[in-house]
């Protein structure tokens, strides 16, 4: 394990997580592993009540560090991630959604935009060049696509998928912007790229492969609403120059 500064940290929100953890761990250090580089793991557990904290704190990275921080309830994913980013030490921030629908190696793609300029980089799925072997059920498409086109008329214009569970910011916009977000839940990821756009970032969107995983913890009603209201707060609770 190792102690000395890392380059890149990756920080992944886990809630009941126990059947798929290991596998997405595994993924992600066999391919950092290959990297001439240091690297963190930061599994933040979002409260869970099956055996995701035992699992992740049993899996010992074969060149990096893992680091295991939990929650004593559900507060959201949101909650999760602020967390981790607040933790990580990385000169580069990666969030991964704890299923690894987008595959690390897409990691590479973010990474070259990122060194090209951008402040950020988002993983796609609603642009040109994306690739969905998987897909999900055509209602959770189109609650979707109804989303994010609400998204780009209320919030963000330009931004074809907020939603992609994979995304990597730079080490100082990533301390400048999490800790200005007031969206514990899934709504979180819109609050981040308005504030990153807010504050003069440059945000990228590349296109990755995307899987759908069964075992959403997004209910197509209850979080599909409480989204649609968070396009409203976010607006009014940055308001300002």
């Amino acid at each position: 394990m190792s102690t000395s500064q890392p380059k890149l940290s990756i920080v992944i929100p886990a809630y009941n997580e126990e059947l798929r953890l290991l596998k997405t761990l595994q993924a992600i250090d066999e391919y950092l592993s290959g990297l001439p580089r240091k690297y963190e793991i930061i599994l933040v557990d979002d409260g869970s009540s099956d055996r995701t904290v035992e699992i992740a704190r049993g899996f010992t990275p074969v060149l990096g560090s893992m680091r295991v921080l939990k929650s004593r309830c559900n507060l959201g994913k949101g909650a999760a991630v602020r967390q981790g980013i607040a933790a990580a030490r990385g000169d580069l921030i990666l969030f991964s959604d704890a299923d690894l629908s987008t595959p690390i190696q897409e990691l590479a793609q973010l990474e070259k935009a990122v060194q090209e300029g951008a402040d950020v980089a988002i993983g796609s799925r609603g642009i040109s060049g994306a690739r969905v072997p998987t897909r999900q059920p055509f209602y959770r498409e189109l609650m979707g696509k109804i989303f994010n086109r609400l998204v780009q008329v209320i919030i963000l214009p330009g931004i074809h998928d907020t939603q992609c569970g994979f995304k990597l910011f730079k080490r100082p916009i990533a301390r400048a912007v999490f800790p200005k977000l007031t969206i514990n839940g899934f709504g979180f990821d819109v609050e981040t790229l308005y504030l990153v756009r807010r504050s003069g970032g440059r945000i990228a969107e590349i296109p990755v492969e995307w899987h759908n995983a069964r075992g959403s913890k997004v209910s197509p009603l209850r979080d599909a609403l409480r989204m649609l209201t968070d396009l409203f707060r976010i607006r009014m609770r940055h308001r300002g120059p």
